[in-house]
């Protein structure tokens, strides 16, 4: 179970090399301490510009009900937060970190709460080549970060 108050940080576009990683989206969802309710925040870049537009802060309850891609039926917020924490705390990362996209998707996850950190993509994205890491994700785990993403986007996708 997800503590009762984290913050996750996503961003789509780590990949750099010699110049720095051109986001294409930046959320952010908060759960604030004795708080039923997810602060999230989202900023895009339009294809052909260079900067991320302004955030635009969004909520959503924790009871929500959301739809993942591909899938019929539902999961509550709750659920699905509670799903990603498990799944994050099982998969691995870049060792060194920001040396290489082990899982493929040019898309990092930081996740912070009292108890546990995890970050994929080091803090100025990636900019090493297939091969720098001395961790590399198996294919399991590359499908568990690809059903973290997934989660992240329909959270993101739901909110108001």
């Amino acid at each position: 179970m997800a503590p009762a108050e984290y913050s996750l940080r996503f961003q789509k576009g780590i990949t750099g090399g010699i110049i720095l990683p051109l986001p294409s989206l930046v959320a952010t969802i908060t759960r604030p301490k004795n708080s039923d309710i997810l602060n999230i925040a989202v900023a895009s870049r339009v294809d052909g510009t260079p900067d991320l537009g302004n955030f635009v802060p969004k909520t959503l309850g924790q009871g929500a009900q959301v739809k993942l891609p591909g899938s019929d039926t539902t999961e509550s917020a709750e659920a699905l937060m509670d799903e990603l924490y498990r799944t994050l705390k099982e998969l691995p990362t870049e060792q060194p970190p920001g040396s290489e996209d082990i899982y493929g998707l040019d898309t990092s996850i930081f996740w912070g709460s009292s108890d546990f950190q995890w970050f994929n993509g080091g803090e100025s994205g990636v900019s090493g080549f297939p091969g720098s890491s001395s961790v590399q994700a198996t294919p399991a785990q590359k499908a568990q970060f690809k059903r973290a993403v997934e989660i992240v986007k329909s959270l993101v996708d739901e909110a108001k």
